[in-house]
């Protein structure tokens, strides 16, 4: 797209007050980019707002230590015993042979 003096000072005109890039695109007859293009060809800026919040920094809040989740006072003594595994089973050749022959019959 070409651009004549006049479409250039609207443009400019528009920009200086405060008009979107949509907008302008609209009144001129062309794209939102073939605008922005430009805007950035003619190195027309809008300058950047300061930012209106204020952050405090405040210091984390002192917390007491939580209490044991189960009970408030200690366990007297242990209620549960360990579980004993089982010991696997002494198994002899003659018992493991047997087995995989078994196993190779299956399988066939």
């Amino acid at each position: 797209m070409s651009w004549d003096d006049r479409e250039l000072a609207l443009l400019r005109e528009l920009w200086s007050l405060g008009h979107s890039a949509t907008h302008i695109a609209r009144r001129l007859g062309c794209s939102r980019n073939a605008v922005c293009g430009l805007l950035t060809r003619l190195d027309l800026k809008r300058g950047h707002k300061p930012s209106t919040a204020k952050p405090q920094i405040r210091s984390a809040p002192k917390r007491k230590p939580p209490l044991s989740a189960a009970c408030a006072r200690a366990a007297g003594k242990k209620v549960s015993k360990p579980l004993e595994k089982p010991q696997p089973k002494e198994l002899s050749k003659r018992q493991l042979y047997a087995m995989l022959a078994e196993a190779v019959r299956n399988t066939g």
